[in-house]
C-alpha cells in the first residue's frame, strides 16, 4: 500500500504544472539581461533552451531514474540543442562529437571577445545567444532540480535572485522595474502551484517533519546561494567595463603580487605606498623627462573625489598605428621607448606623451583616444611593449594664442557641488589673467609658488570643520598629497570654464645605466587643462620637493619658442627637473622585481573555461549540499536519499566539490588568496559538520515529537565521544549513563539532567505515549552545562571532533568497566 501511495504521487508529481512554471520562472527572471543584451531574438532562443530544459526532466522523472542522472539528462540535452544550433558538425547533426564540441568552445570564445571589447548593451550576435543559452540554461536546470525533483521551490527563488546580480552591476541605472515585475510573478506562481503538500513538506509538518523537513535545507541553500551571489558580484564582471573592474579596490592589482593604481582619487586620508616595488622598467628614453600616464579621470564627486566617468567606450585595438586624441595635430618628432612590465597587473597599460602606435600588444587591450588610456576588461599582466609617441611640447606663447572651439566631451566643464568659498577663490586666482593658459598656470602657481602655506605630505591636517572636503584641503588643511592637489587644482580650473581632468600614473623614476626604473614609490597625480589645437597639457600642482616632479618648459619658460607651429627642437627636449631615486628605492625595489621575473612565465588557462567550469562546480556544490541536507531520513522526499550511508556520501562529495569550486576561483582572483581559503575550509569542515549535528538534534529535541528523546540521547553520547570517551553499542542506556557520570565527573545538576533524560528515553521505547516530557530540553541543557563545567573540551577537540571524525562506536565493552 505504501508502494502504491508513493508511486501515485510521484506521477502526480510528474505531470502536474510545476515542471513549466519553473521554466517560466527561469525566463523571466532572465528578462533582467536586456539591460545589458541589445535586441529580443536572445530571448526567444532562450525560451527553446528552458522549454527542452523542462522536458527533458519530465520524461526522465516518469521514467522514475535518480534525480542525479536526470540532471545529466539535462545538461546533455542542452549540450545537444546548443551543437544543433551553433555547429554544423555534430553527429547525426544533433549529438555532440570531439570537433563540435571544439566549435562550440569556439563560439563561446567569440562571445568572451565581444564581451571584453562591448559596452552594455552589447549586440545580440549569434555568439552572445549561445553564451546566454549556456549561462540561463544551467541557472534552468538548478531551478528545476531544486523546485521539482527536491520540492523545495521556495530555494529556488535564491537562485533566480542571483540572475539578476550580474545585469545590476553592470547597469549605470536601475533595472526596468517589468523585469521585476516579471520575475517576482513567475516565482509567486511557481509557489502557488507547488500545492499545500509541498508547502507542508518544506515547513517541516509533514509526519517525522521535525527532524527531517526542508526548512533547515532551505536555509542552507539560502546562505549557500547568497554567498555565491556575492562572491561573483563582488569580484566578477562579465560584459563591458561599467561594473566593478577587478583590480579596483583595497587590493590593487589583479593577482600574484602585482601592483596597480585604484582608479579613484580621495580628498581625505591617508596615502599608504609601502614597501617600494618596481613596476617598469623604461629603455630608449631621450633627453627629457616626462610623466607615464596610466589613466584620466573624468567625473568629479563632491566631497570625494574624482572617478572614470561614464561607460568605457569600445576603443581601437592597441597594437599597431593609433588615432590622434582631440586637439592632437599629428605633428612633432616620434620617439620609440620601449617599455618592460615588472610587477605590474592591472586593466590600465600606461603610455608616455601623445602616442602614435604601439607594437607588441596583444589583442586584449584597447585604446581610448578620447581619454588618452590603453585598458582592458579585467587585469592582467603585459609582455613588454614598444611605444611610439611625441614628447614635444608647445611653447608659453603658443598656448596663450590657442583659441577656438573646444572639441573634447562637455563632461570636462562639468564641476557639480562646487560652489561658495571656493568657487569664489577660484575666481579671484584668476581674475585679471587675459587667457585660459595664463588662468591655468596662475592656478598652479597658487598651490606651487609656496606663498601660501601648502605643504606635501602623505597625512592630511587635522583640520576637518567643514563639511565639503574641498574647503577643507584648499581653504584649511592646506597639508596633503598629490591627489588632493590635482583633484582640487582640477575642480577648480573648472569651475572657472577651463576644460580640465586628473591624470592618474607615474613620475620619471631614477635611471640604473640605460635603463630608467619606475616604482611604487613614483605613484603620481597630476592635472590635465584641455587647450584647442594642441589637446591636453600637463599642469602639477602637487608642490614636490624630493625631485621627482616634471615642468613642461610651458610652465618653466625655458627654451619658450613662439612660433606657433611648435616644429623647434628645444620645445621637444626641454624639461626642468630630473628624477633621483633614494637609497631605499635602488636596494628594495630591483632585487625584488629581479626575483619575481625569474617564475613570472606560467601556462594560464583560458578565461571563459575557467568560468564555465566555476559555474557548473558551485552548482553542483550546491545540489549536492541539499542532497545532503535532506538525506539519510525515512522522511526524505524521494526513496533512494532515505538509507543513511546516502547522506555520508553526499556529503563527502559536496565538501569535496565545494574545495574544487574554491581552487577555480582562486584561479580567475588570485592563488594566493584562494590557497590559504581552501586550507582554512578544510579545517573548519570538521566543527562546522558537528554543529550542524548539534542543532539538529537540539531542534527535533525542541520539538518534543515522537523521536525527541533519541536525538537527546545521541546528542549527549556525541558530547561524550568528543570528549574521549566511547560507549559500547552493547551497552544499556543506564549503564551507559552510569559511565557518563563517572568519566565525566558530572555534578548534581548534571546528573539529574541525565536521569530525566534517560527515563525520558526509556518511556520512548516502552510507552505508547507519543509525545516527550516538556522538561526534556531543559534536562539536555542541564547536563551539557555540566560537561562544559567539569569537563571542558580542548581546542583540539573543538576543531577536530571525535563524533564527526570517528563515529562508529566500539562494539565490545571497555576493558575497564
Amino acid at each position: 500500500m505504501t508502494g502504491r501511495t508513493a508511486a501515485a504521487g510521484d506521477g502526480n508529481w510528474v505531470v502536474s504544472a510545476t515542471p513549466a512554471v519553473a521554466g517560466l520562472a527561469t525566463l523571466c527572471a532572465a528578462t533582467a539581461l536586456s539591460s545589458v543584451l541589445a535586441g529580443v531574438l536572445w530571448l526567444v532562443y532562450l525560451a527553446v533552451a528552458v522549454a527542452v530544459i523542462g522536458g527533458t526532466g519530465v520524461l526522465l522523472r516518469a521514467a522514475r531514474v535518480p534525480a542525479p542522472v536526470v540532471v545529466l539528462g539535462q545538461l546533455l540535452a542542452l549540450t545537444c540543442l546548443l551543437v544543433t544550433i551553433f555547429t554544423r558538425s555534430g553527429v547525426l547533426v544533433v549529438l555532440p562529437g570531439p570537433q563540435s564540441l571544439q566549435d562550440l568552445v569556439s563560439v563561446l570564445a567569440d562571445a568572451m571577445g565581444e564581451v571584453q571589447t562591448g559596452v552594455p548593451p552589447v549586440p545580440d550576435s549569434p555568439a552572445m545567444r549561445c553564451l546566454v543559452m549556456v549561462a540561463i540554461g544551467i541557472v534552468a536546470i538548478m531551478v528545476d532540480a531544486l523546485a521539482v525533483g527536491m520540492a523545495a521551490p521556495a530555494a529556488s527563488g535564491l537562485v533566480l535572485l542571483c540572475v539578476f546580480a550580474v545585469p545590476a552591476s553592470l547597469a549605470d541605472e536601475m533595472l526596468p522595474l517589468w523585469t521585476f515585475v516579471f520575475g517576482a510573478g513567475a516565482f509567486a506562481l511557481l509557489l502557488a502551484v507547488d500545492g499545500q503538500h509541498r508547502h507542508e513538506a518544506w515547513r517541516g509538518r509533514l509526519p517525522g517533519g521535525g527532524q527531517s523537513g526542508s526548512g533547515p535545507a532551505a536555509t542552507a541553500v539560502a546562505g549557500l546561494a547568497v554567498v555565491v551571489a556575492l562572491v561573483a558580484g563582488a569580484s566578477l564582471t562579465l560584459v563591458g567595463t561599467v561594473g566593478r573592474l577587478p583590480g579596483t579596490g583595497e587590493e590593487i592589482g589583479g593577482g600574484n603580487g602585482g601592483l596597480g593604481i585604484d582608479p579613484m582619487t580621495q580628498l581625505r586620508g591617508m596615502l599608504n605606498q609601502g614597501a617600494p616595488r618596481e613596476l617598469f622598467r623604461v629603455r630608449n628614453m631621450p633627453g627629457t623627462s616626462a610623466y607615464l600616464r596610466a589613466m584620466t579621470l573624468r567625473q568629479y564627486v563632491p566631497d570625494k573625489g574624482w572617478e572614470l566617468g561614464g561607460n568605457m567606450p569600445e576603443g581601437v585595438p592597441a597594437n599597431g598605428p593609433l588615432p590622434e586624441q582631440p586637439g592632437d595635430r599629428g605633428d612633432g618628432e616620434v620617439t620609440d621607448v620601449r617599455i618592460e612590465p615588472v610587477n605590474w597587473v592591472d586593466n590600465w597599460l600606461p603610455v608616455y606623451g601623445r602616442p602614435r602606435a604601439m607594437q607588441e600588444v596583444d589583442e586584449n587591450w584597447r585604446y581610448d583616444p578620447g581619454r588618452g588610456m590603453v585598458y582592458s576588461v579585467r587585469p592582467r599582466k603585459s609582455e613588454p611593449y614598444t611605444l611610439e609617441t611625441v614628447f614635444a611640447t608647445p611653447s608659453a606663447d603658443t598656448l596663450r594664442r590657442a583659441t577656438g572651439q573646444v572639441d573634447v566631451d562637455p563632461a570636462y566643464l562639468e564641476a557639480p557641488g562646487v560652489g561658495g568659498r571656493v568657487a569664489e577663490l577660484a575666481r579671484e586666482i584668476v581674475a585679471g589673467q587675459p587667457t585660459q593658459f595664463d588662468q591655468a598656470t596662475a592656478l598652479f602657481r597658487y598651490f606651487t609658488d609656496g606663498t601660501q602655506g601648502f605643504q606635501y605630505t602623505t597625512q592630511t591636517a587635522d583640520t576637518d570643520t567643514s563639511a565639503d572636503a574641498l574647503e577643507d584641503f584648499v581653504l584649511n588643511g592646506k597639508k596633503g598629497f598629490c591627489e588632493q592637489y590635482a583633484s582640487a587644482m582640477a575642480i577648480m580650473a573648472r569651475s572657472v570654464g577651463i576644460p580640465s581632468r586628473v591624470a592618474l600614473g607615474f613620475t620619471a623614476g631614477y635611471a640604473t645605466g640605460d635603463v630608467q626604473t619606475i616604482t611604487s614609490q613614483d605613484a603620481h597625480a597630476w592635472v590635465e587643462i584641455y587647450f584647442p589645437g594642441h589637446g591636453w597639457m600637463t599642469f602639477d600642482p602637487t608642490p614636490l620637493s624630493d625631485g621627482r616632479g616634471v615642468t613642461p618648459p610651458y610652465i618653466s619658460g625655458l627654451d619658450a619658442d613662439d612660433e606657433e607651429d611648435g616644429s623647434s627642437a628645444g620645445q621637444t627636449t626641454t624639461t626642468t627637473t630630473t628624477t633621483a631615486a633614494g637609497p631605499s628605492a635602488s636596494a628594495s625595489a630591483v632585487p625584488d622585481a629581479q626575483g619575481r621575473q625569474e617564475g613570472r612565465a606560467r601556462w594560464e588557462p583560458p578565461f571563459v573555461l575557467l568560468l564555465l567550469a566555476l559555474a557548473v562546480v558551485l552548482i553542483v556544490a550546491m545540489l549536492l549540499t541539499f542532497l545532503g541536507l535532506v538525506a539519510g531520513d525515512s522522511a526524505a522526499p524521494k526513496p533512494w536519499l532515505r538509507p543513511t550511508w546516502v547522506r555520508a556520501v553526499v556529503m563527502v562529495l559536496a565538501a569535496a566539490t565545494w574545495v574544487f569550486g574554491l581552487l577555480l576561483a582562486a584561479g580567475l582572483l588570485s592563488w594566493f588568496i584562494g590557497g590559504p581559503l581552501v586550507v582554512a575550509l578544510a579545517a573548519s569542515t570538521p566543527s562546522g559538520v558537528r554543529q550542524w549535528h548539534r542543532r539538529a538534534r537540539l531542534r527535533v529535541v525542541a520539538g518534543l515529537g515522537p523521536s525527541a528523546a533519541s536525538a537527546a540521547w545521541q546528542e549527549l553520547l556525541a558530547e561524550s565521544v568528543d570528549r574521549g570517551t566511547r560507549v559500547p553499542r552493547t551497552e544499556t542506556v543506564r549503564v551507559a549513563a552510569r559511565r557518563l557520570v563517572r568519566t565525566h565527573n558530572l555534578d548534581e545538576q548534571g546528573r539529574d539532567g541525565l536521569r530525566a533524560v534517560v527515563g525520558a528515553v526509556e518511556r520512548s521505547w516502552y510507552s505508547r505515549q507519543a509525545a516527550a516530557d516538556p522538561s526534556l530540553p531543559g534536562a539536555v541543557d542541564s547536563v551539557r552545562r555540566s560537561l562544559d563545567r567539569n569537563a571542558p573540551l580542548a581546542l583540539k577537540a573543538k576543531v577536530l571532533p571525535r563524533s564527526v571524525l570517528q563515529p562508529k562506536p566500539p562494539a565490545e565493552q571497555d576493558s575497564d568497566e
